[in-house]
């Protein structure tokens, strides 16, 4: 385990639903390429978190990189409703423009 994600653990250890550290956490296990630990934890962040549109970027963009263009697709689609719904154009619209590069 490195020191960051030693870090996270300890700080998740406080608060097991704040959903910064669940995310930083999916994000070292994305950076360390362990697709399914990442997944998982976006996973986390979104069951805590169903508006962290940032999450589902990051779960399509792990899914894309695994060569799984439908589950990719899934989660940018779901993340543009999050999105949409919690009013961030911003995320909704970079979503967009990943979706329309795979389909």
């Amino acid at each position: 385990m490195t020191d960051r994600m030693q870090k996270l653990s300890t700080m998740l250890e406080k608060d097991p639903t704040d959903t910064f550290v669940l995310y930083a956490i999916a994000m070292e296990h994305k950076k360390a390429k362990q697709s399914e630990q990442a997944l998982e934890w976006f996973d986390k962040v979104i069951a805590v978190d169903p508006g962290y549109a940032v999450a589902y970027h990051q779960a399509a963009l792990t899914q894309e990189g695994d060569g799984k263009m439908e589950e990719a697709r899934k989660l940018y689609h779901r993340g543009i409703v999050a999105a949409d719904k919690k009013g961030d154009h911003h995320a909704a619209d970079e979503m967009r423009a990943a979706l329309a590069v795979i389909e």
